[in-house]
């Protein structure tokens, strides 16, 4: 049975990969400075430890999954928050690393949290061999993905997975869905700009499929294969919810509203195909929005 150390585990994306996890027989262990509170969200089989050190230093951790980090589209980006987002990144998983290099039992595999802001914005498909551009949200990326590089020294296999909009019970749908059930949802800015996402399902399986993986390394893009438009987007929800979705949000609105955050999340966007995981067989439950939608709000 492996054992599984946890970042992030009481998050969105932890929560369920937690619950697979336990599904699939695996002991799972969660790093978290807020205990009680992650009690309230996780199953009682999840072991809780609010650090490192509570750890047996005998009990050898096979895998990591370092999801932490506080979310980036909570609100303006400030540089005091700018400055939050790399700590609780960057800082967390320096702090991984430097507890598993002077501790003997080292993890086999390390899955670590990315996004696909690290490409950049930009109108042409791009997957995991694309170059990144210059932005906040590459810079954070790039400095993410470095810090969880040094475990590649302790002879860990380490994916870096870049994740697109994770579409489930919470996160980006659940604080679109009050607009949009109210007829008042529609595209924003142009509507042009390109929406990567992937349902909570897919997200969960693909990390459980680069944790069995071996021949996945480096970055893999979590996305699903069918990228849409946000006015498509806009659309198919309203159609899901039998809604109409027609009235846009201009981008000075955007900008005024959210600032550096609405223009660099919300207006511009990026065509991220999910080629790896293709290629390593790896097979998404919900490929097309329709169905993923209808599935969620079902």
């Amino acid at each position: 049975m492996a054992t599984i150390l946890v970042t992030g585990g009481s998050g969105f994306i932890g929560r369920h990969f937690c619950c697979r996890a336990l599904e699939q027989g695996w002991r799972v262990i969660v790093l978290t400075r807020h205990s009680k509170a992650a009690a309230k969200r996780l199953p009682s089989r999840v072991e809780l430890i609010e650090k490192l050190s509570d750890l047996d230093e005998n009990l050898r951790i096979g895998v990591v999954v370092n999801l932490a980090g506080q979310p980036l589209a909570e609100g303006r980006w400030t540089e005091a928050r700018k400055r939050r987002f790399i700590e609780s990144r960057v800082n967390s998983t320096q702090q991984l690393f430097d507890f598993f290099s002077a501790r003997e039992l080292k993890p086999k595999v390390v899955i670590s949290g990315s996004a696909i802001g690290y490409y950049g914005p930009g109108e042409l498909p791009v997957d995991e061999t694309a170059a990144g551009s210059d932005s906040f949200s590459h810079d954070l990326c790039r400095q993410w993905e470095a810090s969880a590089a040094q475990f590649e020294s302790l002879n860990c296999r380490v994916c870096y997975v870049r994740t697109g909009i994770v579409l489930g019970d919470e996160g980006a749908l659940a604080k679109m869905l009050p607009a949009f059930k109210l007829a008042l949802g529609g595209p924003m800015g142009t509507g042009k700009q390109w929406m990567s996402w992937i349902h909570i399902e897919d997200m969960v399986s693909l990390i459980v499929h680069c944790i069995n993986c071996e021949g996945l390394v480096g970055a893999v893009n979590a996305t699903a294969p069918n990228p849409v438009t946000n006015q498509q987007f806009s659309k198919t929800l309203g159609a899901v919810l039998r809604r109409p979705a027609i009235l846009p949000m201009p981008a000075p609105v955007v900008k005024l509203l959210f600032g550096e955050m609405g223009e660099e999340l919300l207006l511009k966007g990026q065509s991220v195909l999910p080629k790896k995981l293709k290629d390593s067989g790896f097979e998404f439950k919900y490929p097309n929005l329709h169905s993923s939608l209808s599935q969620i709000l079902d």
